[in-house]
């Protein structure tokens, strides 16, 4: 059994927007987090992404400051590889229970992390999950993967 932490949790109420750290996220079954501008009935109702992969990029950079919600992540973890859970991986994030949907995606046109710093990691290293039981999550909660 797996376990992983959530260093923070970000919502927006745009799309296409860096996300904003929040004391705590709610999430609904075939809904995803409540306030969130992904939120709907799709494949992509919340996104993950590992404080690693954060760091790594990181270090390249000098000009640019990293921060939780940059590249659009609902929740940022730590203490697991993310990219490398299959689709259909099941796992508990807070009291709520998600399914992996999807590994990586396409960055949209103007984004704002790829045109400062040359580079984003969501689309290779980021995940997808959609909820299928309700609950809560905040910074410090444990992610448990269930085999």
């Amino acid at each position: 059994m797996k376990r992983a932490y959530i260093e923070e949790v970000c919502t927006s109420e745009k799309k296409g927007v860096q996300k904003t750290p929040t004391a705590r996220i709610e999430m609904r079954p075939d809904w995803g987090i409540e306030g969130d501008a992904h939120a709907g009935n799709w494949h992509r109702q919340v996104s993950l992404l590992a404080q690693e992969s954060v760091d790594r990029l990181q270090q390249l950079l000098t000009k640019i400051r990293l921060r939780p919600g940059d590249f659009g992540e609902n929740i940022v973890t730590r203490g697991i590889v993310l990219f490398e859970l299959p689709i259909g991986t099941k796992m508990r994030i807070g009291t709520a229970l998600a399914e992996v949907t999807q590994i990586g995606k396409e960055c949209h046109q103007g984004c704002a992390i790829r045109e400062a710093a040359g580079d984003c990691v969501m689309p290779r290293e980021g995940i997808f999950v959609k909820i299928l039981e309700p609950g809560t999550a905040q910074k410090g909660d444990v992610i448990q993967i269930l085999e």
